[in-house]
């Protein structure tokens, strides 16, 4: 990928972090689901920008997550479309640039080799 499609992708993906909540049709009740299933290393942040369930998982939650990796999808797409790239790259930008950084510590995500890592 030349520089300025490398700009263009990171530039949406920036603008994409700002504008993504609206984007994301999760209630507070899943997001704060998600949060705390992270926290206890049932929900993860994967390489590819959305999240995966690490153990298993209630119906609840499981729902929260196909929510908003729903949106997820949707915001890769739009992003991908503004920076003529595809949502795979989208997301593994979105996860590179600012999901992977905001990982706390004690928390899971799987890498790009598909293997879970704690922080």
């Amino acid at each position: 990928m030349n520089f300025r499609k490398t700009f263009v992708v990171g530039a949406a993906l920036v603008a994409l972090a700002v504008a993504a909540a609206p984007v994301i049709a999760q209630t507070a009740e899943q997001k704060a689901r998600i949060d705390r299933a992270k926290a206890e290393g049932v929900v993860g942040e994967q390489a590819d920008g959305y999240l995966g369930i690490r153990t298993s998982a209630d119906a609840p939650l499981q729902e929260a997550v196909r929510v908003t990796n729903e949106g997820r999808q949707r915001a890769y797409e739009r992003s991908a479309a503004q920076a003529g790239t595809t949502a795979a790259v989208a997301g593994a930008r979105m996860f590179e640039l600012n999901l992977l950084p905001r990982i706390s510590t004690g928390e899971w995500y799987r890498n790009a080799q598909g293997r879970w890592v704690q922080r």
